[in-house]
């Protein structure tokens, strides 16, 4: 081995040593807590900081400073972020996007409090603790390593540990402190960040910037381990280092290449980073994070914006450098702009904005210099909107992974991607060497160019306020609210995920433009990464969905800095997020959906039952339900008879007339205002009791809505194969308003396809089915599965499933948590993917077709946990369904004739679905699920969260649903459900149907 490949080895043995520190302890505390902490490198750049003020400044003994350092300092802030941010969020049960952007506010406020108390310089005098010898650093980390090993391997409080690891509730539950492990895994994590701060700081830039990020990027080699293998993260370490130092001795032939091979030398880290963040399954099912929740503020009153217009007049009063810093507002709120639009509205964590800002003014100064390659030089402005153009498509370099990832896997990928820019293109002499930037003509005076800011900035308002209004606006807010949910609307979320990072990307070139124009020139140090985590925090913090809030954040993070000092900002701006967390917004609610991923289902929630006095009895209790071996399955009922689920056939004779002899005489109502249609089961006056008689020629789609047969005789009509077995719904109609504000269409009368020629029809104006519109599309052959096969490793959920939906026909499923139902109806719905085996519809294949597009192919779907969009009101969730949907051209008034089919007509249609109640919220996600006209509908469980009379209505639309020829499937584990709806019933075990 030659002496210079020695050299290097050892010199990358020192740096790979450095950053396996760096793994141990994410790991660590990783494990022990569940928190990825982003404030690694800031921990380490304050630890680096206290050693050199007590061994330099105060001229205390280096063992003493290093031991104060280490074993008190640095075990001291993990306990106390443990103590006062982290912890609290565990109990306010706050998800990884909480604790996510949590230690982005830990990390700010690090990095501003330490450019407030040792300034924003760089030291090159930190004191060295190790010799330069890299052996002693590599036996430290090596001895570090196994001792950890060691401890989690084979003592009590390793044992404690891995249990957190696994299920930290159910060890809660059996007995183990799991607040005392957290402690231990912070305080750990944190002596290591300490460590690693004071090793690399005599070699490195000491500075609050620079030392948090060279940390931040060794991120990779945790990623690399998967968050669980120390020897993996020790080996990425060393070898990475290694593989880094030896690259400095190559030297390609060509001119071109020769930069790229140094910075990607110089880089090594972030470039693995990278990668891990691209193709590494980072976390497991806990980790599958929700986007990040906009806070529920109300509307933005017009005297806000009044007096936010006033003071944003008010620099044109200002001079010299109040001015001059004035300038730099209007672009930093274009550019967080960006944020509101990725963030706030699109729901997707970001990190790398400042990358597209730093691109846009890039852009622009090459434009205007001559220098971009293939275009000539142009003046300042249009080289402003050549460079918006030019940088708008790369937005889908992090729009296309977001299609896949969510959280935390997104915010690596975003923050990845924001270092690399920063070192492969803004911090090489290739790209910004020489480079100038002045003013457009005409525009140099501070108060002329503030004018052209501030117009620019009322334009990037009204295109962002566009944006969040109308179609457009309400699939946003939807993918925002709840991802699976938008898709099964019919949302096509991979689309909408670049239109949101596309439109983020010109915003922030434009506003990273406006910046160097304003500056009169390029400054990478304006567009380094740790300015993207400054700003994600500040967006969030003022409210992530508010315009408004982008341009105080803006207006704070300028003016703190000016008039306190470098670092006043950040400080204020962690201080503001780490209380954030502690005492939210008070955001959306995210109603609770279970992630898609595999895994053990929840167990099933008993439906509550309602308060005494609220819903009144049925007089006579239905008779007992015969006991069967076998579940029953139905064909359906034969011309002339009457049906279980309530829906008349299409021969169905007239029914008695006679009340039962016990039935109660329904309480005494007002009586309706003149011209209105009167209540459900009122006859007119002078009129017989009312009946259920269908015309000869009715067909299924022409029947009313059921209601309680007439006689007990009738509620006890035998199958056509099968036992007699009773009704158990009481005459009641489909849906009532049974609160304040009764909806002044609940007492008309609803049927299903009514207006089609059958006498069904009811009076003009009422909520008639759709006003004589199918509920369902055209129809179709059935969705069927065949041979569905799917496995969790070595775990089958589903083993040859054959399945048919037939039209006109409600089909259930059952069996037991784990038999493979859910599967099944994800892998139907799109959800997931079969390993082999076919789902076919009208023929064609469509197992590889994603669930938006088989929604707009007419097939819909509920979910078991609400998948409706709080954000929305209850009508525009309804009219989601409506413009996503089967139907290309919509039909406003179809839309409100469904809305008057499910009493969601009246005041409550203007309501947000966040303070509605389940049983409301159900008929939401129906008529959601209803407005596209499907021709299939597939519901997981409808009745959960539902009291009786809920899921009795819910019951008879099902019935409605199926005699208008959709075909209905269901899972449920209520088996009375069942019984009473299905026509056909399949019992699934260990993955298969069986016979």
């Amino acid at each position: 081995m030659s002496s210079l490949t020695y050299d290097l080895t050892l010199a990358g043995l020192a740096v790979g040593s450095a950053a396996a520190l760096t793994g141990i302890g994410l790991i660590v505390t990783y494990r022990a807590t569940g928190v990825l902490n982003l404030a690694h490198g800031a921990i380490a750049m304050v630890c680096a900081y206290v050693l050199r003020q007590l061994a330099v400044e105060w001229d205390w003994p280096l063992p003493l400073a290093a031991a104060v350092t280490l074993v008190v300092v640095a075990p001291g802030i993990g306990l106390l972020l443990d103590r006062a941010v982290f912890r609290p969020l565990a109990v306010l049960g706050s998800g990884p996007a909480q604790t996510l952007v949590a230690s982005i506010g830990v990390f700010v406020l690090l990095v501003g409090g330490a450019a407030l108390l040792w300034g924003t310089g760089a030291r090159a005098d930190a004191p060295v603790l190790l010799s330069g010898d890299p052996w002693a650093q590599l036996a430290a980390v090596l001895v570090l390593a196994a001792l950890v090993d060691a401890v989690t391997r084979w003592t009590r409080f390793g044992r404690e540990l891995r249990a957190v690891v696994d299920n930290r509730p159910l060890a809660a539950l059996g007995g183990t402190d799991t607040d005392r492990v957290a402690a231990a895994g912070w305080a750990f994590g944190s002596f290591t960040a300490g460590l690693t701060g004071v090793l690399l700081a005599p070699y490195v830039r000491l500075d609050p910037y620079g030392l948090p990020l060279l940390v931040v990027e060794v991120i990779a080699v945790a990623v690399l381990a998967r968050m669980r293998s120390l020897p993996v993260a020790v080996g990425a370490a060393l070898a990475i280092g290694v593989a880094q130092a030896q690259l400095t001795r190559v030297h390609p032939p060509s001119a071109w290449a020769e930069p790229l091979v140094h910075a990607v030398g110089a880089n090594l880290f972030v470039v693995a980073l990278l990668i891990a963040a691209l193709t590494v399954p980072v976390t497991d099912t806990r980790d599958a994070l929700p986007s990040t929740s906009a806070p529920a503020l109300p509307p933005t009153p017009p005297v806000a914006w009044l007096v936010a217009g006033v003071l944003f007049l008010l620099p044109f009063g200002f001079a010299g450098s109040d001015l001059q810093t004035s300038v730099q507002v209007p672009a930093l709120a274009v550019i967080l702009l960006s944020l509101v639009v990725v963030t706030g509205r699109g729901g997707q964590i970001s990190l790398g904005q400042a990358a597209y800002a730093g691109l846009g003014a890039l852009f622009t100064a090459l434009l205007a210099a001559g220098r971009f390659p293939g275009l000539p030089a142009m003046p300042e402005l249009p080289a402003l909107a050549v460079a918006v153009v030019l940088v708008a498509p790369l937005g889908v370099l992090l729009g296309w992974p977001a299609i896949g990832r969510r959280g935390l896997a997104l915010a690596l990928t975003t923050l990845a991607f924001g270092v690399a820019v920063s070192r492969f293109v803004f911090a090489q002499p290739y790209a910004t060497a020489g480079l100038g930037l002045d003013r457009p003509a005409g525009f140099h005076s501070d108060r002329v160019y503030y004018a052209l800011e501030l117009t620019l900035l009322a334009a990037a308002l009204l295109s962002v306020a566009a944006l969040r209004r109308g179609r457009t606006g309400r699939a946003l807010a939807a993918m925002r609210d709840h991802e699976t949910g938008a898709s099964a609307a019919g949302v096509p979320v991979p689309a909408l995920k670049l239109l949101t990072f596309v439109t983020g990307a010109a915003l922030a070139a434009l506003g990273g433009g406006m910046l160097g124009l304003g500056l009169r020139a390029f400054d990478p140090a304006a567009y380094d990464p740790v300015r993207a985590l400054l700003w994600f925090a500040a967006v969030v913090v003022l409210g992530a969905d508010n315009l408004l809030g982008a341009c105080a954040a803006a207006a704070l993070l300028v003016g703190v800095d000016a008039g306190v000092g470098g670092g006043a900002a950040a400080a204020l701006i962690g201080v503001l997020a780490v209380l954030l967390g502690r005492h939210p917004w008070p955001t959306r609610p995210r109603f609770p959906h279970r992630d898609q991923t595999p895994g053990p289902r929840a167990p099933r929630r008993r439906r509550p039952q309602p308060p005494d006095g609220l819903i009144p009895p049925p007089a006579t209790a239905p008779p007992a339900r015969p006991a069967s071996s076998a579940t029953p399955t139905r064909p359906a009922p034969p011309a002339g008879t009457t049906s279980p689920t309530g829906v008349a056939s299409p021969a169905e004779a007239a029914p008695p007339t006679e009340a039962p002899p016990t039935e109660a005489a329904p309480p005494t109502k007002a009586a309706p205002p003149p011209g209105a249609a009167p209540p459900i089961g009122t006859p007119p006056t002078g009129a017989a009791p009312p009946t259920r008689a269908a015309p000869p020629t009715a067909s299924p789609t022409e029947a009313t809505l059921p209601t309680a047969p007439a006689t007990p005789a009738a509620a006890a009509t035998p199958d056509a194969a099968g036992p007699s077995r009773p009704r158990r719904f009481p005459a009641r109609p489909a849906f009532e308003d049974r609160g304040p504000g009764r909806s002044p269409h609940a007492a008309e009368p609803r049927s299903v396809g009514a207006g089609r020629g059958g006498s069904g029809k009811a009076p003009r104006g009422g909520p008639a089915a759709w006003q004589g519109r199918r509920l369902g599309g055209s129809p179709r052959a059935p969705l069927t599965a065949h041979a569905l096969r799917l496995s969790y490793g070595a775990y089958t959920a589903l083993d040859g499933v054959d399945l048919t939906v037939e039209p006109g026909r409600v089909t259930a499923l059952v069996g037991a948590n784990g038999a493979g139902k859910s599967t099944l109806f994800h892998c139907l719905s799109g959800t997931l993917r079969p390993d082999s085996g076919r789902v076919e519809l009208n023929g064609a294949d469509i197992t590889r077709t994603p669930p938006h597009t088989r929604t707009r192919l007419g097939i819909a779907r509920t979910f078991q946990e609400l998948a409706v969009f709080p954000s929305l009101t209850v009508e525009e969730n309804v009219a989601l369904g409506a413009e996503q949907g089967h139907v290309r051209h919509p039909d406003p008034t179809a839309l409100e004739a469904l809305l008057r089919l499910l009493d969601l007509a009246g005041p409550v249609r203007h309501h947000r679905a966040a303070a509605l109640p389940t049983g409301t919220l159900r008929r939401v996600e129906l008529g959601r699920a209803l407005a596209g006209r499907p021709h299939t509908l597939l519901l997981d469980e409808p009745a959960a969260g539902l009291d009786t009379a809920e899921a009795q209505r819910l019951a008879r639309v099902m019935a409605a649903l199926a005699a208008d020829g959709m075909a209905v499937l269901v899972v449920e584990h209520d088996l009375d459900l069942v019984a009473d709806i299905a026509h056909t019933v399949h019992t699934m075990t260990a993955g298969r149907i069986t016979p």
